[in-house]
C-alpha cells in the first residue's frame, strides 16, 4: 500500500511517499481502509522533532482518520467489516496518511452519516480539544460567560458552537476575515482583535478565558484581569506559559487533547443532528502531503485540510 512517512525527524523533506507493507491487525486492533486523514499542527511538530511525543520510526502521520473497517483482529466486538468509522488514533503510532491504518478498536466510533466520509476525518481531535477545554477543564455551566481568544480557527468555531449550545454566553475574538463565521457558530459578542484592545472592549468579567492563539506572554498575562475571582484560564498553546492569579484564586490549565471514545460519539451525534458543523477548507491527495508540511513549516495553515489516499 502507499503511505507517507518519515524515517527521521527534520524538515518537510524527510517525508517520503512510498510503498509499505499492508499491516495485519493484532488482538484488539482494527484495520481501516482510509477515506481521509486530517492534517494538524502537531503533525508538523512531531515530524520536526520538537513535540515531546515518542513516535516510533519510521512514522506515518495523521492521527485523525475516517474510513471503513477492512479487517478485525482477535477479540474485537462491536465493529463489523465495511462499517464507516472515524477515530483519534494514538499519536505515537502510525497514523492515517496511508491507504490503510491499524487502530485500537476503542479509538473508533461510527462515522457521521450526514457528511461525506472523507470530511469526517476533520472532526475528532479538534472537536475533542474544544470540548475538553470548555467543560472538562473549564467546568463551564449554563448561564456563565466565556471569552474565547482566537475563535476564528477550527477549534475556536467548535468551541463557540459547543459553548452556545450549553447555554454559555460567548465573547469571542476574531479578525474581520473570520468574524462572520464566528457569529454564525453562535458567538454572542465578537471583538475584532486586530483593531480593539480586549481589556477595554470586554464588558464585565468572564468565568473562563479560553486561549487558542499564539499570544505574546505579557499580553496573555494582562488578559487574566478579565477573569472573575475563582475563575479559570485555559489554553491550548502549550509552547507559552498559561498565566493565572493565585491571589484571586484564578487557576491556569494547559490542555493537550486526550482520546475519549464516548465523547467522540456524542460529537458525531451533534453533527448528525445539525448542531455542529464539520469544517473542511481543503482536500489534497496523499502525494501532496510533503508540500503541505512545507507550507505549514513556513507559516500557519488556515482552516482544516484533509488528505485523501487516492
Amino acid at each position: 500500500m502507499k503511505a507517507v512517512r518519515f524515517h527521521e525527524t527534520g524538515g518537510p523533506e524527510v517525508l517520503q511517499h512510498e510503498e509499505v507493507e499492508l499491516p495485519v491487525p493484532g488482538p484488539g486492533q482494527v484495520r481501516v481502509r482510509v477515506a481521509a486523514s486530517a492534517f494538524n499542527a502537531a503533525d508538523n511538530g512531531m515530524r520536526a522533532g520538537f513535540l515531546p511525543i515518542p513516535v516510533q520510526l519510521p512514522h506515518v502521520p495523521g492521527y485523525d482518520v475516517s474510513g471503513t473497517v477492512d479487517e478485525l483482529g482477535e477479540g474485537v466486538d462491536g465493529l463489523r467489516v465495511g462499517e464507516a468509522v472515524i477515530g483519534f488514533l494514538p499519536m505515537e503510532r502510525d497514523g492515517g496518511a496511508a491507504e490503510h491504518v491499524l487502530a485500537p478498536a476503542e479509538a473508533l466510533v461510527a462515522a457521521p452519516t450526514t457528511i461525506p466520509l472523507p470530511d469526517a476525518a476533520g472532526l475528532p481531535s479538534v472537536a475533542l480539544t474544544a470540548w475538553q477545554s470548555l467543560f472538562d477543564e473549564g467546568e463551564l455551566r449554563a448561564g456563565q460567560r466565556v471569552l474565547i481568544v482566537g475563535a476564528g480557527g477550527v477549534v475556536g468555531k467548535y468551541a463557540v458552537a459547543l459553548a452556545e449550545r450549553a447555554g454559555v454566553h460567548v465573547v469571542a475574538t476574531a479578525s474581520p476575515r473570520s468574524a462572520e463565521a464566528v457569529r454564525a457558530a453562535g458567538a454572542d459578542e465578537v471583538v475584532d482583535h486586530t483593531r480593539t484592545d480586549l481589556l477595554s472592549a470586554v464588558e464585565g468579567q468572564v468565568d473562563v478565558l479560553l486561549n487558542l492563539a499564539p499570544l505574546d506572554p505579557e499580553e496573555f498575562t494582562e488578559l487574566v484581569a478579565l477573569v472573575r475571582d475563582g475563575g479559570k484560564v485555559v489554553s491550548t498553546t502549550a509552547f507559552i506559559p498559561t498565566p493565572g492569579d493565585e491571589s484571586r484564586g484564578v487557576r491556569a490549565v494547559t490542555v493537550f487533547v486526550r482520546p475519549n471514545r464516548e465523547r467522540l460519539a456524542e460529537l458525531v451525534a451533534l453533527v448528525d443532528a445539525g448542531q455542529l458543523h464539520v469544517e473542511v477548507t481543503r482536500r489534497i491527495a496523499l502525494a501532496e502531503l510533503p508540500a503541505l508540511h512545507a507550507e505549514a513549516a513556513a507559516g500557519r495553515i488556515p482552516g482544516k485540510v484533509v488528505v485523501l489516499p487516492e
